[in-house]
């Protein structure tokens, strides 16, 4: 068992902060009219199919793709669970149920998600109030967004999310590296 594993899921270091401001570098007018769209498209304002929002964390212990794919794989087996517990339960919760994802960062890299099957609120052995983010069980590959490094959890909308990778051949044949190297350089 990697750093990453604690009893019951992936990555319990529970002394990251968590808040509720929205991920990205866009912080303008950009940001602003896509929450207002999305405001209207859930009010049935606008496009009837609202896109679910989404979290975006570091994926702490972990450094390749590899690795957090072996836990889900464990999960599978029955010797681990398959969430992750968070300091902070999200106020948007349901704008992220159903559809909404875990972004994973890995080494200063976007590189999966993990889509979320629930968010169920629990108490730590602390007696403090925490977030379990319960997790279907599969990895899904993205294009490589670069992101710096932050405690917790933030929003990323959907707008603001990096898509997944076409599933081609050949493409899946491009390893972690490759795929981050492609990425700085802008060619993926």
């Amino acid at each position: 068992r990697g750093a990453h594993h604690g009893a019951g899921g992936l990555d319990r270091d529970l002394g990251g902060r968590a808040d509720d401001r929205a991920g990205g570098a866009d912080h303008g007018g950009g940001q602003a009219a896509r929450q207002k769209r999305c405001r209207q498209q859930q009010n049935g304002c606008g496009n009837e199919y609202a896109m679910p929002l989404n979290l975006i964390k570091l994926c702490v212990g972990v450094s390749e793709v590899e690795e957090l794919e072996s836990w889900v794989a464990e999960c599978k087996a029955g010797r681990d669970t398959l969430d992750h517990v968070t300091r902070m339960f999200p106020r948007r919760s349901s704008e992220m149920l159903p559809g909404g994802s875990l972004y994973w960062v890995i080494r200063g890299m976007a590189l999966c998600r993990q889509p979320i099957a629930d968010l169920q609120a629990v108490t730590g052995s602390d007696g403090i109030g925490r977030c379990r983010i319960v997790f279907k069980p599969e990895i899904v590959m993205v294009r490589p967004m670069p992101r710096r490094a932050f405690q917790g959890w933030r929003y990323l909308e959907a707008a603001d999310a990096p898509p997944d990778m076409p599933r081609r051949a050949g493409e899946a044949a491009l390893s972690e590296k490759m795929r981050r190297e492609l990425a700085e350089l802008g060619l993926l």
